[in-house]
């Protein structure tokens, strides 16, 4: 089978919507994932994702566990690496 027999057919991929919480002025937003980026650190403490509130502005920064990191990565946000895989 080729990519294209495989994607034959296909129109459209959904837009994938990740929800999020602004701290400051507690909007929930729907977010695409262009909207959002993933910094991957050396630790727990390191990784995080982080977006512009779409109601106030606020920068907002929030950490990022394991199965958020899986979410994310598998709904196209880009990412940062801020640690060598030396």
């Amino acid at each position: 089978m080729t990519v294209v027999s495989a994607f034959a057919g296909m129109r459209r991929v959904a837009d994938v919507l990740f929800r999020a919480g602004c701290p400051d002025c507690r909007a929930r937003l729907e977010l695409r994932a262009n909207a959002l980026m993933l910094a991957i650190g050396g630790s727990s403490r390191t990784t995080f994702y982080s977006f512009t509130c779409t109601e106030c502005g606020a920068a907002v920064r929030k950490p990022a566990g394991e199965r958020i990191v899986e979410l994310l990565t598998g709904g196209g946000v880009r990412t940062l690496r801020l640690y060598s895989t030396l």
